[in-house]
């Protein structure tokens, strides 16, 4: 396995003297034969040899962190070599992620104006607050560092700087205050901050307070878990969040969690090529490899006993561990920590204790069900449940579907954001805090839900971008100020909502907001009045009732079967105004029942590239409620039909958010009447729900079309007998095919009932022999297929 992630040591000596630090206070002694510094060529081979590594491997990306000692000590001509020749030695497309871990004493203006030239992201190391950080982080002499890190990290706060700040931090004592240390950290605003467990053994174990019980370190971690997660997880934490992901079967943040293999290798101030650093605290010359970067390959360290036994995952560990139920998420607890004399590291760790405790509570506290007042707990009343299954759902039924929905889009950006983590989750705290209703804007768009669900569901990486952009989006509307770093994808700066700003040659551009309104370097963003040309608004079309967007900017709308169109052209604006205006006359005539709850619920059309063959095609995406994408029809009544028939998927998509109404373990495939593959019990339902409303349109057109004859109207009469025929025959599957849950059979018995009035419509003999001879043949080609599967 190639390695992706490197320590780079620029200085073998510090400037603190503190007393639990594992490279000079623990058992390895190398660091007093190491140079001080090291050298320009000792830093041209290590870049020679990563360059090599990524070229070799076509790693996309690799991660270095400047280290130490303290790597200020460095001098910034030396970070600067450093850096650049790092950036040099890369191929064409391998990202370099450089970060320097810093104790912060010497942490100045001069230092953060290199960093943010050459992307350089900071790591302070703080252990709370004067009290808790002086215990350990001393001078020589005994002086307090404190107020000089706090010094360092209010310059790394101002705006300028702000976005090379990489979080704090801190290791571990139980006889400090774990409260007042969190909220000591949190106080420093921080992007994200680690509780690092102090470096032990089974020769050396962990301190304990006298009359500490068993596990002191998971007690202490979990009394800043509940209070971090009662102030509703403002903050990313790193071994929290590694523990919520191994849980569900995700890779961990830190290497001291789960059973990701290990892809990390140290290189000294002289060249030689370790094992990582935690490795000092088992035992002198414990990391030790044997390479250095002037003689060996990183493919040579790669092959090394240690190397590869840290990455032999469950295989790796000790018998007892291998037997643990939390494993998975274990891991071993960090390798160093596993060490005994005469055993090596084939035992559990020194903190299995406490690592099993903090696991199991995690995961007890995070399944536990969560106190719901009622009126969440079954947002829809019987009535609302009666109205959407005959097909309809007024105003109400629809609105309380949508609040639901909210709630969920609310979950899950949360976990997205607990889960990652960023200056943008704080963000969005804030603005939920003073302007709730701009971020229920935001987290209400369709694809703020699709965009959640692709992170967490593994379909994508997840994408922090997307995070900034609903936090700046919201916070825009809420006049707030703040300042973000956010993506640009494709040439393109977007806010959720609002639209986008052209910004070509960058991958990330800095937002400001204020009370007067948006500014991204020389661009004056108007979201809502005249702006800068290269901005793009979400343009929104207002017809008697109903306002809706036209979504052609945001980059997640692309959630739907088939492909979105591009940025409509000021022509093509326009015809899409003056059909949806025609098809909404239409609706709120013909069909004011179905009108009414689109009104209340369908805020986006996505227009869509045309079909296969210039066909018309439409899809609504289930994890995007409140939207439909069309391909902009010919006429406005496909356009009408194709809004009810989408819609309906929306609204049944939204009450299977909350309401079994089939037993999932049923896997057996139906009959569709209207197409020639079987379906499962959901896509039966889906497509019967659907079809109420074509039963309904094509009811009307035959209405309209009373006592007239002519083609349209003897096509109309064939649709509504065939459409209608199809449904009834679906509706009586569902029903039969004894997998409804009781709320399913009263939802079934619904559509029979909102059926009935397309059923009632007199179509005449010729339309029903029709409709009968086409369904026969239908009927006949699916027996054929199933015969042939």
């Amino acid at each position: 396995m190639p390695f992706s992630q490197f320590v780079l040591k620029v200085h073998s000596r510090c400037d603190l003297a503190c007393d639990h630090c594992y490279v000079y206070e623990h058992a390895d002694t190398s660091w007093s034969r190491k140079a001080r510094a090291a050298s320009d060529e000792v830093l041209e081979r290590t870049a020679g040899r990563i360059g090599e590594h990524a070229r070799t491997h076509r790693l996309p990306a690799v991660h270095v962190v400047l280290h130490g000692g303290e790597p200020l000590l460095a001098g910034p001509e030396r970070l600067r070599r450093a850096a650049e020749l790092l950036r040099a030695a890369l191929p064409a497309g391998c990202a370099l992620d450089l970060r320097i871990h810093t104790n912060g004493v010497l942490l100045n203006r001069r230092f953060l104006e290199l960093f943010a030239e050459q992307g350089i992201k900071v790591g302070v190391s703080l252990d709370g607050d004067r009290l808790a950080n002086d215990r350990h982080r001393l001078f020589p002499d005994g002086r307090s560092s404190h107020a000089k890190v706090l010094a360092a990290l209010a310059l790394l706060r101002e705006p300028e700087f702000r976005h090379l700040y990489a979080g704090l931090l801190c290791t571990i004592d139980v006889a400090n205050d774990p409260v007042a240390v969190y909220e000591a950290l949190v106080a420093e605003r921080p992007p994200r901050i680690d509780f690092l467990l102090p470096h032990a053994t089974w020769d050396h174990p962990p301190v304990a307070p006298e009359g500490a019980g068993p596990t002191p370190y998971a007690d202490w971690l979990l009394a800043v878990h509940r209070h971090w997660s009662e102030r509703g997880r403002p903050v990313p934490v790193r071994i929290f969040d590694s523990v919520h992901r191994t849980l569900r079967g995700r890779s961990s943040l830190t290497e001291s969690l789960g059973l990701d293999p290990a892809d990390l290798v140290v290189v000294e101030t002289d060249g030689t090529l370790e094992q990582a650093d935690s490795l000092k605290t088992a035992y002198d010359g414990a990391p030790a490899t044997g390479f250095d970067v002037f003689a060996h390959s990183l493919d040579e360290v790669a092959r090394h006993p240690g190397m590869r036994e840290r990455q032999s995952g469950l295989a790796g560990l000790a018998a007892q561990c291998r037997a643990c139920p939390v494993v998975r998420s274990c891991g071993g607890g960090l390798y160093a920590h596993r060490y005994r004399t005469g055993g090596g590291f084939d035992h559990p760790s020194v903190y299995c204790g406490d690592l099993l405790k903090l696991i199991t509570t995690i995961r007890d506290r995070v399944s536990a069900p969560v106190a719901v007042p009622a009126q969440q707990r079954r947002p829809l009343t019987a009535a609302h449940l009666d109205e959407l299954a005959d097909g309809l759902g007024g105003p109400d039924a629809v609105a309380a579907l949508g609040r639901a929905q909210l709630e969920l889009s609310r979950r899950l950006v949360t976990a997205v954001g607990a889960a990652g983590g960023s200056p943008a989750w704080q963000l969005l705290a804030e603005t939920d805090r003073t302007a709730p209703g701009a971020l229920d804007a935001v987290l209400a768009h369709p694809y703020t839900r699709a965009w959640a669900v692709r992170c967490l569901g593994g379909e994508q990486r997840a994408d922090l971008g997307g995070l900034a952009e609903l936090a700046a989006a919201a916070a825009a509307r809420g006049r707030a100020e703040f300042e973000l770093v956010l993506p640009v994808r494709a040439g393109w700066l977007h806010l959720p909502t609002l639209g986008r700003l052209r910004l070509d040659g960058r991958s990330e551009a800095v937002l400001r907001g204020g009370p007067d309104g948006l500014r991204c370097g020389e661009h004056t963003v108007g979201w809502d009045r005249a702006g800068d040309h290269l901005w793009q608004p979400v343009r929104k079309v207002a017809l008697p009732g109903w306002t809706l967007a036209l979504e052609d900017t945001d980059p997640q709308r692309d959630s739907h079967q088939w492909p979105a169109a591009d940025r409509l052209a000021d022509a093509e604006l326009l015809d899409w105004t003056g059909a949806l205006r025609e098809a909404w006359e239409l609706l709120g005539r013909d069909l004011p029942g179905y009108a009414a709850g689109i009104a209340a619920g369908l805020a986006t059309v996505t227009p869509l590239a045309p079909g296969p063959d210039g066909r018309d095609v439409s899809a609504a995406a289930r994890q995007a409620y409140g939207a439909v994408g069309i391909a902009r029809p010919t006429t406005a009544p496909v356009l009408a039909l194709l809004l009810a028939h989408e819609f309906q998927h929306v609204k049944l998509g939204a009450v299977l958010d909350l309401y079994d109404l089939y037993d999932p373990a049923d896997e057996r495939l139906y009959r569709a009447p209207w197409r020639p593959d079987p379906r499962p019990l959901e896509g039966l339902l889906q497509g019967t729900y659907a079809h109420l409303a074509v039963a309904a349109y094509w009811a009307s057109r035959v209405r309209a079309y009373d006592g007239i004859r002519g083609d349209a109207a003897t096509a109309a009469r064939r649709q509504l007998a065939t459409w209608r025929a199809h449904t009834a025959d679906a509706i009586e599957t569902l029903a039969g095919s004894g997998s409804l849950t009781p709320l399913g059979e009263r939802f079934a018995a619904g559509m029979r009932t909102g059926l009935a009035p397309a059923l009632a419509v007199p179509v005449g003999a010729a339309a029903e022999r029709a409709a009968r001879e086409a369904v026969a043949a239908d009927l006949a080609a699916w027996q054929g297929a199933a015969a042939r599967r």
